[in-house]
């Protein structure tokens, strides 16, 4: 895997992740709106399990994928830092 790819992929992926942890309320609250659709109503603590749950759930996938950006982008720049410093050695 090149530079590039390496830095498109982990940028893709941090990127995915801050929309993912900006976004748990709406997400979550979106998916817990259909759940109550679908069980045709419910008790409001039940609900309230079911909302927090379904934000914990885009926290922690937010979280993850910010990580392995972050990881991804790094190792490319460190990838190219060696190619660079191997490229003047061969020049030398």
């Amino acid at each position: 895997m090149n530079f590039t790819n390496t830095l498109t992929a982990g940028l893709m992926a941090g990127l995915i992740g801050i929309i993912l942890l900006f976004n748990s309320t709406t997400f979550g609250d979106s998916l817990a709106a259909d759940w109550l659709t679908d069980q045709g109503g419910s008790n409001p603590d039940h609900l309230n399990i079911i909302l927090k749950s379904y934000i914990n759930i885009f926290i922690i996938l937010g979280s993850l994928l910010f990580a392995f950006g972050l990881f991804f982008i790094s190792f490319s720049f460190i990838k190219f830092g060696r190619q660079q410093s191997a490229d003047q050695k061969n020049m030398e």
